[in-house]
């Protein structure tokens, strides 16, 4: 008879006690904890290829490294480029895919897209959520289900899920969602810790051993991370993050983390009435459509991952109404603006202490590129002032404490696509001159190395 164990589990961050606690040591929340019923015996789970999960012992042996025969990893390339650039060129065989985001953003839209814009392969779609028919209407909105080798299950049992893998042995596998399903191992109910955690076990598992990639639907907390333990992020290859305004139409596919490529990687979707669109060119996203000058705006030449994009910085600065200075940022780190408005005032007495400082990044961009301080400070300046600077300026470059420009990574890459976009000039450090042919360029680049020769390029 199988042995069975109960104890306690955060519903919020995992973390498991053998008794209720009011306050989680782990993530402070309180009243989290929820008794769960662990089962421990020699239950069985029939895995893929029909025998059991638990059955056959596996054994590892240690081997020198310089004796470790390395293959290259084979990809799948998809026809979603974007997709393909967050997964680092596409995916993986046998990896495991997290993808998070908040209800209604589009997750299982483009997964469902992804699952019928390959019709070369042969794609497992479970769903947890939606019935056959919803899926169909879906695919029948998208309009690209004449063609597609998409088998459709509308499952929760990881058992019976992993028997009809067996017998069809798709080529990829899509979960919608992982808080759906559960499993014969653990007797708690579909969403807690313990079956999330059992469920995607089992499904790496299934991954690794038999080749086939599977992506994984997640839902997100309040807080805006993925709901489940936090162990559910270190068992996965790679974990997506799909993010946006419902209100908008533009979505961005962010990597968090990835195994198989870069982590600071992100793609770009435009929501239609008919799916997700790519997005080939963001830069003419984030800047506004604009043909006069406008004091407390400027545009910052940014990289996320490879991606060379051009975004717009807006500022307001105003006398403060209440007495206390109101710091306000949006899409930028307010630490770090706090910290350029002390530089602009130690070091070039522009008096700011008393003055409500706004700061938005247009376009719902969230930044972290440090080559964005010197749009930063010029778009405070210019609105102090009330001078506007020209919208054919771009700028890249770090500013430090001191008030020196900066040298920044990869700015042949920035200045390249600025000429791209009609851009006539742009500021960038003196020290990322080595190596850079200015007369390769068509637009002026202005070396700088003080924040005075900006300001004094700029308003004179």
């Amino acid at each position: 008879m199988a042995k069975t164990k109960n104890a306690f589990f955060c519903q919020n961050c995992g973390y498991e006690s053998a008794k209720w606690l009011g306050k989680c040591p782990s993530c402070n929340e309180w009243n989290t904890f929820v008794e769960e019923v662990v089962e421990r015996g020699n239950s069985r789970l029939p895995d893929w290829r029909g025998s059991n999960l638990n059955s056959g012992v596996h054994t590892s042996k240690a081997a020198v490294i310089h004796e470790i025969v390395y293959k290259e990893e084979s990809r799948i390339i998809t026809p979603d480029k974007e997709l393909n650039r967050v997964l680092g060129d596409g995916i993986v065989a046998g990896s495991l895919v997290l993808i998070g985001g908040e209800p209604g953003i589009g997750k299982s839209t483009l997964m469902l897209q992804l699952a019928l814009n390959m019709p070369g392969l042969k794609i497992l779609y479970v769903s947890g959520e939606e019935s056959e028919q919803q899926l169909k209407m879906r695919a029948e909105r998208l309009m690209q289900s004449a063609k597609a080798n998409c088998y459709i299950l509308t499952e929760t049992s990881t058992q019976q899920i992993f028997k009809q893998a067996g017998q069809i042995l798709p080529d990829l596998m899509i979960i919608d969602s992982i808080q759906t399903l559960h499993s014969a191992q653990a007797e708690s109910a579909p969403g807690s810790v313990s079956q999330v955690r059992e469920c995607t076990a089992e499904l790496l598992r299934y991954a690794k051993e038999s080749g086939t990639p599977v992506f994984i639907v997640g839902h997100i907390t309040k807080d805006g991370s993925i709901a489940g333990p936090k162990v559910l992020e270190h068992m996965v290859d790679t974990v997506l993050q799909f993010e946006g305004d419902r209100h908008h139409v533009y979505r961005i596919l962010r990597a968090v983390k990835n195994r198989f490529g870069s982590a600071s990687e992100l793609g770009i979707y435009e929501m239609h009435a008919s799916g997700l669109r790519e997005v080939s060119n963001p830069s003419e996203i984030w800047l506004s459509q604009r043909d006069t000058p406008l004091s407390g705006v400027s545009v910052a030449a940014m990289l996320e991952g490879a991606r060379p994009m051009l975004i717009e910085v807006q500022a307001l600065v105003g006398t403060s109404a209440y007495g206390t200075p109101q710091r306000s940022s949006t899409g930028f780190d307010t630490r770090r603006l706090n910290m350029l408005l002390a530089v602009l005032e130690k070091r070039f007495g522009f008096r700011l202490s008393m003055l409500d400082v706004f700061l938005n990044i247009a376009g719902g961009l969230r930044v972290e590129d440090p080559a964005v301080d010197l749009a930063v400070i010029s778009s405070i300046i210019s609105s102090q002032q009330d001078i506007p600077i020209s919208h054919k300026t771009a700028f890249a470059a770090e500013v430090g404490l001191s008030g020196e420009i900066r040298a920044v990574n990869r700015i042949e890459q920035r200045i390249s696509e600025a000429e791209k976009l009609g851009f006539e000039q742009i500021y960038i450090s003196k020290y990322n001159q080595k190596g850079l042919d200015l007369s390769s360029y068509h637009m002026e680049v202005k070396p700088v190395a003080r924040v005075e020769e900006v300001f004094q390029g700029l308003f004179g």
